[in-house]
């Protein structure tokens, strides 16, 4: 075993184990359930955790500065170090990945925190595979803030922990994220996370899911892709509230930027006569948000064990889907509604939110063929990975298989995970 905590002669680089005296720390990936590219307009999502894991191994120093290690971007011969204090600090850009490092720090000082704090060297090995849909970079920045927050006694709740991600990539590194990624490494589970302050957590209860995780090998960046969707919302929100034909009952629950509107509120009967006073890209993407929203509020009630009967299902979900889900054993038909749900949001992620590329659209394809339940796109879309809901382990691991076989990069089977812990010490 070398200095890092890893056992090189049998295992490889993989394999990490506890450092002797120091402190270990896991967060797990995050997959986008439920209510994609809503959170950033105030809207509640429905992230779940998986068990992939981010493991952060620390010792502890006695001055104020951090260096940090990742052993997953050094066996890629990329930029895999930095050194830091307790301070201020500059980003150094160009998705630097210790930016988020520095980013975690400048939120604690900022907040006062700073006579407690003092340095560490970190040391990184992660499962979860960067720029795949799946929060490895709210694994890194909330997995650094609880190690600091137990080595120093900060006393943050988990709450504390998912802002103080959150504030880290968005206002320090710059990333236009929601808070969805931080609030499911934070809590893990299921959770319905409110996006609007104080921003409630609702733990729902129906956690009894089993789902197939396929990487499709094609690396994005969020902040290629939110800021693009943001303007085209922000456009068509001027249009309607500059029109003297929208009535003024209407204009009070709009605005013109797309984190101002009460969209839960609004019915899309109440909008459909003014569509055409924006352009096409923008109509869209106001479709896509009181649809996804609408589709959503539907499937809580399922994660919350409501009943509910044929004509509601059939009122979200079509005729078609609901001969489906008729069909389905009485023990299955929660899990495949919920499918169909997944497989109706990935259709407006790609018809209205311009998310999917064909090899996403084969692997959603491959995945339903092979016996999912439902698929669809994880995260900002245009690559990244497939969250899949799947009947058990076996029918996950025959959806991998075929997903792999059109093209997808890697896969895995997973249960409802746990949130961000300390491991040992």
């Amino acid at each position: 075993m070398d200095k890092q905590g890893i056992d090189r002669s049998k295992h490889g680089p993989k394999e990490v184990h506890v450092i002797k005296g120091s402190v270990f720390v896991s967060s797990p990936a995050r997959a986008d359930f439920l209510n994609t590219h809503q959170d950033y307009k105030g809207l509640p999502v429905v992230p779940v955790a998986i068990n992939l894991r981010m493991k952060l191994f620390a010792e502890p120093r006695k001055d104020n500065i951090f260096t940090v290690r990742s052993l997953d971007l050094e066996s890629l011969t990329e930029p895999s170090t930095d050194t830091f204090k307790v301070k201020g600090n500059k980003m150094l850009g160009e998705k630097f990945f210790g930016d988020y490092f520095r980013g975690v720090v400048n939120v604690l000082v900022k907040r006062g925190l700073a006579e407690k704090v003092r340095g560490m060297d970190v040391t990184i090995k992660s499962d979860i595979p960067v720029g795949s849909g799946l929060s490895s970079s709210a694994a890194l920045e909330v997995g650094f803030a609880e190690l600091l927050n137990h080595v120093y006694n900060l006393g943050l709740t988990k709450q504390d922990l998912a802002e103080t991600g959150f504030a880290a990539e968005n206002q320090e590194v710059g990333v236009p994220c929601g808070r969805l990624d931080q609030y499911g490494v934070a809590y893990g589970g299921i959770i319905k996370l409110e996006c609007r302050p104080p921003y409630r957590v609702e733990p729902l209860a129906f956690r009894d899911l089993t789902f197939a995780i396929i990487d499709s090998g094609i690396r994005h960046s969020t902040a290629d892709i939110h800021p693009k969707r943001q303007g085209d919302m922000n456009r068509g929100l001027k249009a309607l509230m500059e029109s003297r034909e929208v009535p003024e009952s209407l204009k009070t629950r709009l605005g013109y930027t797309f984190d101002e509107p009460r969209w839960e509120e609004i019915g899309e009967g109440e909008i459909e006569d003014f569509l055409s006073i924006m352009d096409e890209k923008a109509r869209r993407r106001i479709l896509f948000t009181l649809r996804m929203q609408k589709s959503t509020e539907f499937a809580l009630k399922i994660l919350r064990f409501e009943r509910i009967g044929k004509e509601e299902i059939v009122l979200h979900l079509g005729q078609d889907r609901w001969q489906r889900i008729r069909r389905s054993p009485l023990e299955e038909r929660d899990h495949r509604i919920l499918g169909e749900v997944m497989n109706e949001q990935h259709s407006m992620l790609r018809d209205l939110y311009d998310l999917s590329l064909q090899e996403l659209e084969d692997i959603c394809s491959a995945a339903l063929q092979a016996g999912a339940y439902g698929a669809k796109i994880s995260g900002a879309g245009m690559g990244g990975s497939i969250i899949a809901l799947v009947k058990n382990e076996e029918k996950g691991r025959d959806v991998i298989d075929a997903c792999l076989s059109v093209g997808a990069k890697e896969g895995w089977v997973s249960e409802v995970g746990e949130g961000v812990r300390v491991e040992s010490e």
